[in-house]
């Protein structure tokens, strides 16, 4: 949030995707399964493009004029243009990557063949029978993406079967953490969860309330309300401002901009109208997902719930960690838009690995 900050304050724009970008902005230092995922976002950045890495706030400071100085080096570049690998160069990776060491099993590699940082359809599942299927025939893989194959949907008729990955590197989503979906037509038919971590762990510096409020300009952006999320993002980056927050002695007042904000979030009718009886999870299911107390309702009480609790006090021990494995759960059965949005409603700052996954969530 730092980061985005300091890029909004110096009149930049935020991309929404490695081709809409010219600098790619590594905060920390990734873990070597979330630092390959930062690679391939890297390679699919058009030039002319620059990379910084940010180990701490306090090289922002210099961090992002040199950025600036290294986008008009036209030296640099032209290396760059003349030394990056090609397409056929990156897919002959990941093929390689990817490829198994035998046909026993096909559901290990649902994903084969996808790009780590995008959520693109990336493979099948579901092989059904393949008893004439002697190798991966290039022909059946057009551009390296393998094609899918059917099953069975929910009505008993035979559908397409995409293995969709999501994460670990998207827009308004928790860094490093990826859902493998089996998707038949839009809707999501069964996901697992996993955490891709950063070599080192030094948790979040943000308050209770920029947190809070960060997921409000996630929910809203997703919810394709731009302007109201660009309002959150100004309440969120108040103190960076000057907006200052008014207190009594037992607890803060809301600010003008945050008051603002929540008259327009709940006068919205379509706003209601697109969130109300999404992701419904019930006292027992927030219970049996290990998700905190006020991960309860749909995506509309969530939203409310935020914005109303902005300026409470964190509760002792700070907020729980959500177990990783119990994000499927939640979107198994929505489409992929509708899954995004319900897991930033969740508050997913604080995710933990679970020590043994469960097995997959399917709905039928």
């Amino acid at each position: 949030m730092a980061t985005e900050r300091a890029v909004l304050e110096r009149g930049w724009r935020l991309a929404c995707s490695p081709a809409d970008a010219d600098v790619l902005v590594v905060c920390g230092t990734p873990g070597p399964r979330l630092a390959e995922a930062v690679d391939l976002v890297w390679e699919q950045l058009p030039g002319p493009r620059v990379r910084i890495d940010v180990l701490n706030r306090s090289e922002l400071t210099d961090a992002l004029p040199g950025a600036h100085a290294g986008l008009l080096d036209d030296d640099h570049h032209r290396r760059d243009a003349r030394d990056r690998p090609g397409a056929p160069d990156l897919l002959a990776g990941r093929e390689a990557e990817d490829e198994p060491s035998g046909h026993e099993s096909h559901s290990d590699h649902a994903d084969h063949g996808g790009d780590e940082g995008s959520d693109e359809p990336s493979g099948h599942e579901g092989h059904g029978n393949h008893a004439d299927h002697g190798g991966h025939d290039m022909e059946m893989s057009p551009g390296g993406i393998p094609l899918a194959e059917g099953d069975e949907d929910r009505d008993e008729l035979e559908m397409d079967v995409l293995a969709v990955r999501l994460g670990p590197v998207l827009p308004h989503w928790p860094a490093g953490l990826v859902l493998r979906c089996s998707l038949q037509g839009d809707v999501l038919t069964g996901a697992r969860a996993e955490l891709l971590g950063a070599e080192h762990e030094d948790g979040d510096a943000a308050d209770r309330r920029t947190r809070a409020l960060d997921r409000v300009v996630s929910v809203l952006a997703l919810a394709g309300w731009e302007d109201a999320a660009e309002c959150a993002r100004r309440v969120r980056d108040a103190p960076a401002t000057g907006d200052a927050r008014p207190t009594t002695t037992d607890r803060p007042t809301a600010s003008p901009g945050l008051a603002r904000l929540r008259r327009r979030v709940r006068r919205s009718r379509m706003l209601r109208w697109s969130l109300r009886g999404l992701g419904p999870l019930t006292a027992d299911d927030v219970r049996r997902l290990g998700l905190p107390e006020d991960a309860g309702g749909d995506a509309y009480d969530r939203l409310l719930h935020l914005l109303d609790d902005v300026d409470e006090p964190a509760p002792p021990g700070g907020r729980q960690a959500v177990p990783v494995d119990a994000l499927a759960d939640p979107v198994v059965g929505l489409d992929l838009a509708a899954a995004r949005l319900v897991l930033a409603g969740l508050g997913l700052g604080g995710l933990s690995a679970a020590p043994a996954p469960r097995p997959e969530a399917t709905r039928g």
